[in-house]
Order: C-alpha cells, then structure tokens, then sequence
C-alpha cells in the first residue's frame, strides 16, 4: 500500500470514527436528559413524605419551657420539608391544654388534626368535641386554635351545651380558655333540665374513634 492510500485509508477511518462518536453522543445525549426528567419528580416526591413517624403517642409538649399540653394519638406524622411544615395526626387526637398551675384548661379530641408549627395554628376536623374548664362541651366539624392570637374559631355550625342551656349556630369564636365566646349566626337557644357541670380538674378523657 502506497503512503498516499495509507493516509487516505487512515482518514477515512478517522472520519467513521467520529461520525460514529457523534452519532453516539446525540443518542446518549436524550437517554441522560430523559434520565433526569424521570429522576427529578422522585426528589419532589421525597419532600412530601412525613421526616418522623411515631405510632401509640402518649406524650407531654412544651412551650416556652413549660408543659403546656398533653397529646395521645395513634399515629403521629411530622413533615418538616414541608412549606408549610406541620404535623399531621390522621388517625384521631386527643389533647389536653394546661394553665400555668398545670390545672386543665380545656380538652378536645377530633378524628384528623393538623398542626403548623410556623404559625402555631392546630386545625381540627370531623367530629371535633372540645370540654372547657367549665364543663361546657363543644361541637362541631372544624375548628381553628390559633396560638400565636390566642383564639379558637370556626365558621361551620357549632352546638354548646352548658349547665342550663343549649346554644347552636354557624360562626364561633373564643378566647383560648374556652370561657368568653360568641356565635355570630345563633339559630337556637334550649334549656337543659338536671345536668351537672364537671369540676375542672376531673375532665374525663375521652376515647380515639
């Protein structure tokens, strides 16, 4: 073989070389691209997943350094990766809330609650039953405790059932002691015959449905 077919061998050989690189590189090129499209929802999806998942919690919270309520769930969820971050208790809460003497303030349980740390707002859903210090019970299906205004509200219907009457109606709001509260929308006023109002430091617990 002559050096001027040598080269011109040599070159073509070249030239197939890098055809086939290009070639190789535009079909990797889509199958990386391809890749990171599938990867990137996977990352979003982790976000979403609870941080710490507890089951049978019985515990005691604090705020500010002092222990301010107790909490007993069944399962307990905390999304911290979350925006907001909150905590999630799906499968039924009950708490009891504590004033400086640790004498119960108020009880609730509620079949869902959520809790944004951020905000420190709890919102409580379906079949929510809060008991106040006084014994009043109070009903409804949704309910707002904001801690950081000291308020609890609602704008869904609500029944109180004090020591001698019964209050219903839409729209409620309270300061967080359960002891000075107004319905703004009142459709009923009943009498209660022989009931008895339950001292304030023997608030019976009541069970998680």
């Amino acid at each position: 073989m002559s050096q001027r077919q040598y080269n011109e061998t040599n070159s073509f050989f070249t030239y197939i070389t890098a055809a086939v690189l290009v070639a190789v590189m535009f079909v990797l090129l889509p199958a990386c691209s391809s890749q990171k499209k599938k990867t990137a929802p996977a990352i979003v999806e982790g976000d979403s997943l609870p941080t710490m998942r507890s089951t049978g919690v019985e515990t005691l919270v604090s705020d500010s350094g002092m222990i301010r309520y107790k909490v007993i769930t069944e399962e307990w969820l905390i999304y911290s990766k979350r925006n907001p971050p909150f905590w999630a208790f799906e499968k039924g809460v009950y708490l009891e809330k504590f004033d400086s003497l640790f004498h119960i303030d108020a009880s609730l349980k509620a079949d869902t609650a959520y809790y944004y740390e951020t905000k420190k707002l709890w919102e409580l859903r379906k079949n929510v039953h809060i008991r106040s210090q006084k014994g009043e019970k109070f009903d409804t299906d949704q309910l707002f405790w904001d801690q950081e205004n000291k308020k609890i509200y609602s704008d869904k219907f609500i029944r109180i059932e004090g020591s001698d009457r019964i209050l219903t109606g839409y729209g409620f709001e309270s300061n967080q002691e359960m002891t000075e509260y107004r319905i703004f929308n009142n459709t009923g006023i009943f009498a209660v015959e022989n009931t008895s109002t339950t001292p304030k430091d023997t608030l019976q617990q009541d069970s998680i449905h």
